[in-house]
């Protein structure tokens, strides 16, 4: 009996060749993991489909891992990973001789997928996913704040209106123009204003009776 009659044997296969496919995008193997994917991957193909459709399948396949790719370099927001995961899903579901066999196969692709991220806890991850991972902690410590330091200032500072307020406009506060809002009322021009509040740079204001 041909090993590849088995159903699960397609499963183990297409497991294998994902997980070092999309091992070797997420982490830093200088092309082993993929070398190891593309045989595995390659090895189903050739069990499972004609001389014919081997190329299609193997293109939709790659098409799929290489939207995956853009989008961790490029996009970040997993549209395009998206597509590119049902991509390679397809191809190896046509690719089955039967429907058991199909499930089997894009079961593992799930899994593989899944399985390869348990990479990066071991290997050193590529510079494209740190985005994405949001390994970077977003700290005073870092360099980062999510407010600006010169509007954080600003809290408690006395200014005036250039215009009316409705409840949005500009104000002067130490010689300085900055846009700003009112607690949802009306405040004409000239009046004097203070800041109360700071959210970024948003400015929050009441005025000064």
């Amino acid at each position: 009996m041909d090993i590849f009659d088995l159903q699960w044997i397609g499963f183990v296969i297409t497991f294998l060749a994902t997980l070092f496919l999309i091992g070797e995008v997420l982490v830093n193997m200088r092309g082993f993991f993929g070398l190891l994917g593309i045989g595995f991957i390659t090895v189903y193909f050739a069990a499972y489909v004609g001389s014919s459709s081997f190329i299609l399948m193997l293109i939709i396949y790659f098409v799929g891992l290489l939207l995956i790719i853009v989008d961790g370099k490029l996009l970040n927001d997993g549209t395009l990973a998206t597509i590119g995961l049902a991509s390679m899903l397809t191809s190896v579901a046509i690719a089955a001789d039967d429907l058991t066999s199909g499930l089997y196969a894009v079961l593992g692709v799930l899994l593989g997928t899944g399985a390869s991220f348990f990479f990066l806890k071991v290997f050193k991850r590529r510079e494209m996913w740190t985005k994405l991972a949001l390994k970077d902690q977003l700290t005073k410590e870092a360099g980062y704040n999510s407010m600006n330091m010169e509007y954080e200032q600003l809290v408690g500072k006395e200014g005036i209106t250039l215009n009316d307020l409705r409840p949005v406009g500009t104000v002067k506060i130490n010689n300085k123009d900055y846009s700003a809002v009112s607690d949802g009322q009306w405040i004409p021009k000239n009046s004097k204003v203070k800041v109360t509040q700071v959210d970024g740079t948003k400015i929050l204001v009441e005025k000064i009776a």
